[in-house]
């Protein structure tokens, strides 16, 4: 059997290890620092687990000797830095860590060393990049790329009206973090949480969209000439999030205190932490809106996926967690299967380049209950 390391053991990683424990054709190893997240993933599928500081390149290395596959699920902060180990130690990789820096940064390294890495491949970034390319492709002149995506408890409680499988750490992260898109042909770097616009989705209703960095690997990968990711939020939490930053409750420097030195955005996520921690069968959902428009034919054309998914009540996984974990699940199974994909640093987008194996990470998604509805607008 092929051995699979999974490091990170919160709500997603410890749904991906779950996943591919209960396959049945992978040995899965979970590493995480928290004894308590491993036992109750070892307790729900058959999965040895490691008590491990993955913050230390050392304990990453030790890990994941002798596997053959790593699936990185650890925050944004360690991401990249996972990734290199990874790679310096000769094994593939999927991650979904959605880490700041530039995944093509360890691009040299990767083909040097003959290894490949699938980076970002999670809902968005992730599942709407490829669906994004998806519907390009069937345009003969693709114009405009925009997703929408959000996930959300169902039920509205104040004062944040938010719930995250994430750490708060990576949650605050998109809303710091300057939002680079395209327009007209040029990339535009705007302030996270700039040009708020409400938007009514079928099923759920008003939304308040916002620019987040989530194109990433999209602005190199797609020549559209205007592209845009925004995340989805109940109507109100712009205003609440701004008002923290502007205050300083995000600060990464050190503020003088009684009895030592704090930073605003350590204390800022532990208090969140408790505000926004989803609980297991928690009813919430995830919807997301790929849209390309373009021409075809010499016509007008609209192309669009939607994807609304809920918490599934029968296994109280999160749809976040299902819906961010279960686009890496399917690579890494495909690649532990034998699907060869090429060394190097991979983005999610340049996996729809191939039909075929973009149809299998499909019907895997559906095979999960997840399900995508595509329409197609002319004129």
């Amino acid at each position: 059997m092929k051995k699979i390391v999974v490091l990170g053991g919160g709500m997603v990683g410890g749904f991906m290890a779950r996943k591919l424990a209960g396959d049945g054709r992978f040995e899965v190893l979970l590493c995480d620092r928290d004894e308590g997240a491993l036992e109750a993933c070892r307790s729900a599928a058959p999965m040895e687990v490691r008590t491990a500081d993955l913050s230390q390149a050392g304990e990453v290395s030790s890990c994941i000797a002798g596997s053959d596959l790593v699936v990185g699920a650890v925050p944004g902060s360690m991401g990249h830095a996972t990734v290199r180990t990874v790679m310096e130690s000769g094994i593939d990789m999927v991650d979904i860590s959605f880490f700041p820096e530039d995944p093509y940064g360890l691009d040299s390294l990767a083909r040097e060393l003959g290894r490949t890495a699938v980076v970002d491949c999670g809902v968005m970034p992730g599942l709407g990049g490829m669906l994004g390319a998806s519907l390009a492709s069937r345009l003969d002149r693709p114009l405009g790329l925009t997703i929408l995506v959000g996930g959300l408890p169902l039920i509205r409680r104040q004062p944040m009206e938010y719930k995250a499988p994430f750490s708060p750490i990576d949650v605050i992260e998109e809303y710091t973090r300057p939002a680079r898109f395209r327009r007209d042909g040029r990339t535009v770097v705007r302030p996270a949480l700039s040009d708020p616009e409400l938007v009514d989705l079928p099923g759920v209703g008003t939304l308040e969209a916002f620019n987040t960095d989530g194109l990433r690997t999209l602005l190199r990968n797609l020549e559209i000439p205007s592209m845009v990711e925004r995340t989805l939020r109940y109507p109100g939490h712009i205003d609440k999030m701004r008002m923290l930053r502007q205050l300083g409750f995000f600060s990464q420097e050190c503020v003088e205190v009684p009895g030592g030195c704090v930073r605003p955005l350590d204390l800022t996520a532990s208090l969140l932490f408790r505000e926004w921690k989803l609980e297991r069968g928690e009813p919430e959902f995830t919807v997301m809106r790929v849209e390309v428009e373009g021409e075809r034919g010499g016509r007008a054309v609209v192309e669009r996926a939607d994807l609304l998914d809920r918490t599934d009540q029968a296994s109280g996984d999160s749809s976040m967690a299902r819906t961010t974990g279960m686009p890496a699940v399917i690579v890494a199974g495909l690649m532990a299967g034998g699907a060869s994909l090429p060394a190097g640093i991979i983005a999610p987008e340049t996996l729809a380049s191939d039909g075929k194996l973009f149809d299998l990470i499909l019907e895997g998604l559906s095979t999960a209950g997840v399900s995508l509805e595509f329409s197609t607008r002319e004129g």
